[in-house]
């Protein structure tokens, strides 16, 4: 069963650079310490004297360690998201297979930078929250993506929403299997570039105006493709 929501709330926000400064410390422990101890030894006593601080001094920000967990997991899927948003901020304009190789690395890096610490955020996600804030991380992403192709010169996208959500479901599902360790030897080394193929060859599909293609082709397509 999930965590209530209202118990994953913290108590206050930092306004000052020393309360950023002592939250900012406390996710660092959490990390470290949820990574090298495991969820079941991760607690709030175990954090604060990682961070070099007092439990009370936790306890100002966030009611109990569930609560610490979610703001750690928000930060995560923040910076991922913010990530791939600043990449599809630059990327507009420029062809569309251009667009696929940097979402890919972009979207890669982010994930993968620091393996252990995203492979112990997901593996605590799904009870503190983790599905609403993976929910409001992606569908940022989604928005990013699909304004990015609305502007490809190479391409033309009947609907680039449908097209960026599955680009965005093909870049998640193989990182998902990594994080989860159900990925065959040599599947991550090879996964940029696997991906880079896949979605340029997705994105470059739509290539041309679409008055240039063949009307009889045209009407067999399904009425909700993901280009046109």
């Amino acid at each position: 069963m999930s965590t209530p929501t209202a118990a994953l709330k913290p108590r206050k926000s930092p306004r000052q650079a020393r309360s950023a400064a002592t939250v900012e410390a406390l996710h660092t422990a959490a990390v470290q310490v949820l990574t090298r101890e495991g969820l079941g030894r991760c607690t709030t006593t175990r954090v604060a004297a990682r961070a070099g601080m007092s439990v009370g001094s936790l306890y100002q920000y966030y009611p109990n360690r569930d609560a610490l967990l979610a703001a750690v997991l928000a930060r995560h899927l923040d910076g991922v998201a913010g990530a791939v948003a600043e990449v599809c901020q630059q990327s507009r304009g420029r062809p569309a297979a251009e667009m696929a190789r940097a979402l890919v690395a972009s979207f890669l890096d982010a994930k993968l930078r620091d393996p252990q610490e995203s492979k112990a955020l997901y593996a605590v996600a799904a009870e503190r929250g983790g599905a609403e804030l993976a929910a409001q991380a992606g569908a940022r992403m989604t928005g990013a993506i699909a304004a990015m192709l609305a502007s490809a010169p190479d391409a033309r996208f009947a609907d680039p929403a449908v097209t960026a959500g599955i680009a965005f479901r093909a870049l998640a599902g193989p990182v998902r299997a990594v994080l989860e360790g159900t990925a065959p030897p040599g599947f991550q080394a090879c996964l940029q570039e696997q991906l880079a193929l896949l979605l340029g060859a997705y994105f470059t599909a739509g290539q041309g105006p679409a008055h240039t293609r063949p009307a009889r082709a045209a009407a067999k397509r399904p009425p909700r493709c993901a280009f046109g």
